[in-house]
């Protein structure tokens, strides 16, 4: 079925806003990968990505979701809907293959955007198994315009100090540091202590997994700067997007609190 999905063209992209806390506005997405399977409907990326990579799938789902990534900035570009960045997540294979930088360069000239519209977001996990080959690879994509996220930052492969050998743009706080900051005072002094040391170095935070107000207010109040998670929207597709975009006013602590009422 995977081999079909490929062949046929079967998968779709999906999209999760990241919110300023400043401002209450979009100024950032990822993409999310979504199988449109003809018999199971729509089959999320947990029930197939570990499977493409056992199976040598991998490599065309990654090349497929960077393409539609970058032709969805472009038109969102042409309409004068966003011009953020738009973030794609990277598995370690696609990450330590050696055509990336070809497969990023392709993808950018066909859709015809300029490289520092897209993110990569890279795991811990990914860059401390080979750190050197990692360096490198971080270091060709952020010379080529392209931005880097540390995804899932603080689930323990590596120490704080590693933060400063890494050329990445934005760090991304793993949500399980999020979901306990209300009754864990040690999360929030460590969720507090990453963001100073982020900033330290000028690296930009966004927290994951924020889903109420108490996560939200301790968040601005530490001085992340974005938040990403179900109290603001699920991935959705492109249109629903375009709604959220086309909001004039937004008033992010409105919508938190209309929510809550709901």
């Amino acid at each position: 079925e995977l081999r079909q999905a490929i062949e046929k063209d079967e998968f779709v992209m999906f999209y999760q806003p990241k919110v300023s806390l400043q401002t209450g506005k979009i100024t950032g997405m990822e993409a999310l990968v979504r199988w449109r399977n003809p018999r199971r409907g729509l089959v999320l990326p947990g029930e197939f990505i570990s499977l493409a990579e056992e199976a040598g799938f991998i490599i065309p789902i990654s090349q497929r979701v960077i393409e539609k990534t970058c032709l969805q900035i472009r038109d969102w570009q042409n309409r004068g809907i966003f011009h953020g960045k738009v973030a794609v997540n990277l598995s370690a294979v696609q990450f330590y293959h050696e055509n990336l930088w070809e497969t990023v360069k392709n993808a950018l000239h066909l859709a015809k955007i300029e490289p520092d519209a897209l993110e990569f977001e890279i795991t811990e996990g990914m860059v401390m198994e080979d750190l050197a080959q990692s360096l490198q690879q971080m270091r060709t994509l952020r010379e080529m315009g392209i931005s880097l996220a540390l995804d899932d930052f603080g689930v323990g492969y590596s120490s704080l100090g590693n933060l400063k050998d890494f050329p990445i743009d934005t760090l991304k706080i793993d949500r399980t540091f999020v979901w306990d900051l209300e009754d864990s005072d040690r999360d929030r002094n460590l969720v507090a202590s990453i963001v100073t040391l982020a900033h330290n170095l000028d690296i930009k935070v966004v927290a994951e997994g924020v889903e109420n107000r108490n996560q939200v207010d301790a968040l601005r109040e530490m001085g992340c700067e974005e938040i990403q998670g179900f109290i603001f929207s699920r991935p959705v597709p492109p249109w629903d997007i375009e709604t959220m975009l086309n909001i004039k006013d937004f008033d992010l602590d409105q919508f938190i609190s209309q929510n809550e009422s709901d």
